[in-house]
């Protein structure tokens, strides 16, 4: 034996070193060469010691190699089978399946040649894996593996498996105990999986339907499921994985079908519990798994998630700590799809300190330098922020604000900075909208994040619960509230997120960001409510009407992209009503009807409002067809002259609110605007529509700040507003309380004559007087006065309305008619025309009078007004030139 196995050492040798010299010393005689492997494989089954049969194995893999002709192949097989047929116990067979496992690594074509042409020997195969010695049946199980590898093997096979082989390699894998066997049997597995047919024969599906609905069915014979769970209770991390990398090549080629089997078989439970180990590869492979069965509705019915999310948080914590980044994406998005996907009626987080370990480890990953990992963690904060996830009280607010600044921050820095932008070439001009994808997508799921954010922070205010955390110390401030919470949302929605947004709109223009945008300003109205008006008139003025205007025109004529028109129009229809309820509240009649009739004309018009700017103009000129039923022409011109009206009451086309809006422009040209508002009326009128009150004060409104730059309306234009107005019930529909206005009704004698005495009747009822004095005080030039006092310059040009102002003295209430004496004194203080202050004298003198007549001497005494007109007597007295002095009775007035 020592002898045979020396030589077969040097031999051994002399193959592996000195190969080519043997080769050309035995390959020109085939029988020395035949005879040569004959001697070698009759020692194979001669020898006993273990050292020698290894040696033997390897030189004769090795002869058969070097000498590269399958004659010499088949030769190792016909023997080989001689050998198995009459070995007298499968003992003796182990150094002949040893040697096919070893030819069938060292020749790629050796499975092929094995099915093909000594198929026999595949009988033997399964004989030797029914014999009870597992060192055989793993040399038996290798060998297999080898020929399910090969396309043709799997082929030549099939029936073979099907019909004999499947239920004795279960039995072989659920049975195994030596790890050696553990293995080749998982190798096996593995090559099996790869086909859909062995998957369907392995799973036993041929009553998929049935057997997954009955957990009973499990209780067969060593089921697939249940030999891959016992696996997984080893202790071995590398046959855990195995395990794991097997489940999830099942799970593969389909989910639905073969989850349930997995699932019934409690399998993701023991899963789970390996997370807490320290491989990566066979967290990785545990990831894999659990991420198909999330596909499956069962795998969170069973409740495998409520009991498996503290493992995959304590999981992502570890992960974290190694250089391991697919690891890192692959753990982030197991758990954004399980945080996805959970039903809303089962609470995924029932211990709140696991909630907040999965924040803590949000925030940690939104962080991570790696974008890609940032990318997903994102992708999870927008899963995360669903109120189920995070109703049990209480509710930790001020952790959220933490991860919500994290998020928002992150995304801020993957802006470019403002410089580069500013030395850009022509070239980088042109490209400006190529903004980098990732960056795109990142923000993305950034604002998907701030919207799930907000759009819970509104469901909370419904649940008492989630006001506050009610476990706060007796006289202590609490800051962990939904109050909180929702101002946070407001406060960083202003100084981060809207910013943040426009400067990448500069530059590229996304549907799916400006959406996601756009939806979300909308929700925010409701998460404080307090602060609803006052967040919509920043927008107002911060040119969002236009904004959204213009993006309705470039994106959704033509019924394109209705998600993005949704989205707009129900931004639009809210910011319209909110600014519409901010303007109203000085108004005395009920305004709810009024409200609901411009929500219900919105939402019918704003969908179908995409035009461009000019192309409204042009339709606000237009003339509905003679006898047409069709309203959706008025429709759409009474929703664009309201949303013209709110950004022009607003300043949209006057100034900028901020350094974050790009400044494009004027809003409307000022004298076309002018004329198609004036058309409008004019066929609203020649078709005998009478526009709603609130269309027409904008109407009006548009014509009073656009006159100075339009031509004066001729008479037709000014009858049509005349009679338009005379329908009217009351004036004060129509009024807005502002200088332009004012000025506009005064400007034309034929509305003067008929309005005026209405007109400055309101002025007065809206006017702040003891503001108005007080800003009078601190203002110096004529220009400040007449910036703080609008009307003093049209008193100056137009000295009939002071007759006007006089008589609302007489017909006033006590307050107006102080106001109107108050704008008299400012007025004469600062003009010294003398015919205007005989004009004045006489008439003071008559309201003197009336006020004596009509009054009682109780009343005079307490009428804050007397010593007002008497001061402006005295001083128009002082300044008349006329000849008459006052004479007796005037004297007599005076007295009383």
């Amino acid at each position: 034996l020592v002898r045979k196995k020396h030589v077969l050492s040097r031999l051994q040798d002399a193959l592996a070193w000195q190969a080519l010299p043997v080769v050309q010393l035995l390959a020109p005689d085939e029988r020395v060469c035949i005879h040569l492997i004959g001697t070698l494989l009759g020692m194979l089954h001669s020898v006993e010691d273990t050292g020698a049969l290894n040696l033997l194995v390897e030189v004769l893999v090795r002869l058969v190699v070097e000498l590269k002709s399958e004659q010499y192949l088949r030769c190792v097989l016909d023997e080989s089978q001689k050998e198995l047929c009459k070995a007298t116990t499968m003992r003796s067979s182990l150094p002949t399946f040893a040697l096919l496992g070893k030819l069938a690594d060292a020749i790629p074509g050796f499975a092929d040649v094995l099915v093909v042409k000594h198929n026999n020997l595949v009988d033997h195969l399964l004989m030797g894996l029914t014999y009870p010695n597992e060192a055989i049946k793993a040399a038996v199980c290798y060998v297999y593996g080898k020929l399910y590898s090969s396309p043709v093997g799997t082929e030549r096979l099939s029936g073979h498996f099907e019909e004999r082989l499947c239920g004795v390699f279960l039995n072989t894998l659920g049975c195994a105990q030596t790890k050696e066997l553990q293995v080749n049997c998982l190798g096996l597995l593995k090559e099996l999986l790869k086909s859909d047919h062995f998957v369907s024969i392995l799973m036993n599906n041929s009553n998929s339907e049935e057997e997954t609905e009955n957990p009973d069915f499990l209780e067969g014979e060593n089921p697939l499921p249940l030999v891959l769970k016992k696996l997984l209770l080893t202790r071995d991390e590398m046959l855990q994985a195995a395990s794991s990398h097997c489940i999830a090549a099942v799970l593969v080629h389909s989910p639905s079908r073969y989850a349930p089997a997995f699932i019934h078989a409690d399998v993701p439970e023991f899963l789970f519990e390996c997370l807490l180990c320290k491989s990566e590869i066979l967290i990785w492979s545990v990831y894999c798994c659990l991420l198909l069965l999330t596909e499956e509705r069962l795998f969170f019915s069973k409740c495998h998630t409520v009991y498996g999310i503290e493992s995959l948080v304590r999981s992502l914590q570890g992960v974290l700590l190694l250089n391991n980044v697919e690891l890192h994406k692959q753990g982030l998005l197991l758990f954004t799809e399980i945080l996805r996907r959970q039903p809303v009626e089962i609470k995924l987080f029932t211990n709140r300190g696991v909630c907040i370990e999965a924040i803590d480890v949000l925030v940690e990953t939104v962080n991570c330098p790696v974008l890609e990992v940032a990318v997903e963690a994102v992708k999870a904060v927008a899963a995360f922020l669903r109120k189920d996830h995070l109703s049990s009280p209480p509710v930790p607010y001020e952790e959220l604000q933490k991860l919500l600044e994290a998020v928002l921050k992150r995304c801020a820095d993957l802006s470019p900075p403002q410089s580069s932008k500013r030395h850009a070439s022509h070239t980088a001009n042109r490209n400006l909208g190529r903004v980098p994808q990732r960056q795109g997508q990142f923000l993305l799921n950034t604002l998907e994040s701030f919207r799930n954010a907000c759009r819970l922070a509104v469901e909370f205010q419904g649940d008492f619960m989630a006001q506050e955390n009610a476990f706060t110390a007796p006289n202590s401030e609490n800051k962990d509230t939904l109050s909180n919470f929702s101002e946070f949302l407001l406060r960083i929605c202003d100084s981060l997120c809207i910013p943040m947004v426009m400067s990448y709109l500069k530059r590229a223009v996304s549907l799916s960001v400006t959406e996601v945008f756009i939806s979300t300003l909308n929700t925010l109205f409701a998460v404080v409510p307090n602060m609803r008006n006052k967040f919509s008139k920043k927008l107002a003025s911060s040119s969002f009407i236009r904004l959204t205007l213009e993006l309705k025109a470039r994106f959704c004529s033509v019924q394109s992209n209705p998600v993005l028109n949704h989205a707009c129009s129900s931004f639009l229809c809210s910011l319209c009503l909110n600014l519409y309820s901010a303007t109203e509240k000085r108004r005395t009649s009920s305004q709810e009807g009024k409200e609901q009739e411009m929500s219900e004309l919105l939402q019918k018009g704003l969908p179908q409002l995409n035009y461009t700017i000019a192309e409204s103009l042009l339709l606000l000129s237009e003339s509905p067809e003679p006898f047409s039923l069709d309203q959706s022409l008025s429709s759409h011109q009474h929703c664009f002259i309201l949303l013209l009206y709110f950004a022009y009451i607003f300043g949209d086309s006057k100034w900028v609110c901020g350094h974050y809006i790009p400044c494009i422009g004027g809003f409307v040209p000022d004298a076309e605007l002018f004329l198609a508002v004036r058309n409008f009326l004019l066929s609203a009128q020649d078709h005998g529509d009478c526009p709603p009150p609130h269309i027409l004060r904008a109407a009006l409104y548009l014509l009073a700040v656009c006159q100075d730059k339009g031509e004066a309306l001729d008479l037709r234009s000014l009858s049509t507003i005349r009679r338009i107005l005379d329908n009217l019930p009351d004036l004060s529909l129509v009024y807005v309380h502002c200088p332009l206005l004012l000025k506009f009704f005064l400007r034309y004698p034929e509305l003067m004559g008929r309005f005026g005495h209405q007109v400055l009747q309101l002025w007065f009822s809206w006017e702040d007087c003891k503001q108005t004095e007080a800003e009078e005080a601190d203002f110096g030039t004529s220009d400040q006065l007449n910036s703080a006092n609008p009307l003093l310059p049209i008193l100056k040009s137009n000295s009939s309305i002071l007759l006007i102002l006089l008589d609302l003295v007489c017909s006033s209430s006590v307050e107006v008619a102080w106001k109107v004496l108050m704008t008299l004194r400012t007025f004469l203080e600062r003009n010294e025309d003398v015919l205007v202050c005989d004009l004045l004298r006489s008439r003071f003198l008559q309201i003197l009078q009336q006020l004596l007549v009509e009054s009682s001497s109780a009343t005079i005494q307490a009428n804050r007004n007397l010593p007002v007109l008497l001061s402006l007597l005295f001083l128009v007295q002082l300044r008349s030139k006329s000849v008459r002095e006052l004479d007796s009775t005037d004297f007599k007035l005076l007295h009383q």
